[in-house]
């Protein structure tokens, strides 16, 4: 038969609302020394760092991999 799918943990949240997310529970400053990409310490908005993180597969998956990490913390801050 088929093999049990993985479950992907990202499915159903975009983009935005992982940045969104990650933003409001480390803030600019942490995200940018976690990640170091110049979008999110030179003059940081959501909007420039989505365009930045849509075009740059390799930042998105590093910004994804952070958001998997906090997950459980983010979740419990946001509710």
């Amino acid at each position: 038969m088929d093999a049990p799918r993985k479950q992907d943990p990202l499915h159903g949240i975009n983009l935005e609302t992982i940045l969104t997310r990650l933003v409001a529970y480390c803030g600019w400053d942490e995200l940018a020394d976690r990640i170091e990409i110049r979008c999110f310490y030179s003059d940081p908005s959501i909007k420039s760092s989505l365009k930045f993180l849509r075009r740059t597969p390799w930042a998105r998956k590093k910004v994804e991999d952070l958001y998997l990490f906090f997950q459980e913390d983010i979740e419990e801050k946001c509710k």
